[in-house]
């Protein structure tokens, strides 16, 4: 069996852009060769795009990093979360979940309270900070995902979630 293939390897040729004016440069295209072919390739591009994003609009402004603003969402979606929960939601070994909780407890945004169902574990809430920049973020993310979406049908969006949430093993 032959070390190379005699024919090249199907390409994506990815348009070149003009560094200056930004206009598409057709004539000198890149091409992917074997990365054409790599879910991890294109997933990295696709998260490198969307957290420029995720830092314009609500990083840098909130001080917030994309864990600390995913937990702000789930508390206020939900309500009062068990710490457990959120680590498992959010993917967090329990010493990193201690970290960040303790983190943004120290900031004003949330507390740990007593559970009324069981005294002896505890739940995490927002506090009026904490559901203010809350609600102020996830405003901000929605107007902010209209650029990514207006690249997406309704029903290419709604499969792209659910095949990420399949590479993701959710």
């Amino acid at each position: 069996m032959p070390l190379h293939d005699a024919t090249p390897p199907k390409a994506s040729p990815l348009p070149m852009t003009n560094a200056t004016s930004g206009e598409k440069v057709n004539d000198d295209r890149l091409h992917l060769g074997p990365l054409n072919d790599l879910l991890g390739y294109h997933l990295t591009h696709a998260v490198v795009s969307t957290s420029a994003m995720f830092e314009r609009h609500i990083g840098a402004p909130l001080s917030l990093s994309k864990v600390e603003f995913s937990m702000l969402m789930l508390i206020l979606s939900n309500g009062p979360l068990a710490p457990k929960r959120l680590a498992q939601a959010l993917a967090l070994t329990p010493p990193k979940m201690t970290m960040l909780l303790d983190r943004m407890q120290s900031r004003g945004l949330l507390n740990r309270e007593r559970s009324e169902i069981d005294r002896r574990s505890q739940n995490v809430v927002l506090t009026p900070d904490g559901e203010r920049i809350a609600r102020s973020s996830a405003a901000v993310a929605e107007s902010s995902e209209a650029s990514l979406n207006s690249r997406l049908s309704r029903a290419e969006r709604a499969m792209l979630v659910e095949l990420l949430s399949k590479v993701s093993g959710r």
